[in-house]
């Protein structure tokens, strides 16, 4: 028996943040042409055939929930200005579906600002460095307890825009939108 999982995209960020500008002009008046991040939403143990009963839609609004508390932690972001959009299907298709996605989009949140989708290391595990997200969007508290990056949030910024700026337009004229949008 397939369970049955999500891929989510989190779209449309609008607003007037610098470094994500460019992404911000595409995704205006309904157009969600470019995702900021494409994750996914999977049973807890079902990497290891476990806990198939797990409902889709709990784990979905589980996940759902953790990244708008990342959104709504950064000091910087509100969650007002993004949209989620969802698809759920077998499981057997969540690592395809997400990799075609990410492959198609590189969105800069799973390319260039690593981070967004990571959670507490947990006691005794900080000694890795901070992820570009948080520092970029400071505000997750377990995130301090991670080594410092040598690369300011300054560095980072610039980066993102000239990312965006160089990859989103040959990406927005190939844009297929799905019925009903």
């Amino acid at each position: 028996m397939l369970q049955r999982t999500t891929i989510d995209e989190w779209r449309r960020y609008t607003r007037d943040f610098s470094a994500y500008a460019r992404l911000a002009s595409l995704n205006q008046n309904g157009q969600f042409m470019l995702p900021i991040y494409v994750g996914k939403a999977v049973p807890a143990g079902a990497r290891m055939g476990g806990d198939l009963g797990s409902s889709p839609g709990k784990v979905l609004q589980k996940r759902l929930k953790e990244h708008a508390d990342s959104i709504r932690a950064a000091e910087n972001l509100s969650i007002d200005d993004f949209h989620c959009r969802f698809l759920v299907v077998d499981d057997i298709w969540i690592p395809l579906g997400e990799s075609l996605i990410i492959a198609r989009f590189t969105p800069v949140w799973n390319s260039l600002i690593d981070g967004f989708g990571n959670h507490n290391p947990g006691k005794g595990r900080h000694a890795g460095m901070r992820p570009r997200w948080d520092v970029l969007h400071p505000g997750r508290s377990w995130a301090m307890n991670l080594a410092d990056r040598p690369e300011k949030a300054k560095d980072i910024e610039d980066d993102a825009a000239t990312y965006l700026r160089e990859r989103a337009p040959s990406l927005s004229t190939q844009f297929i939108k799905a019925e009903g949008e």
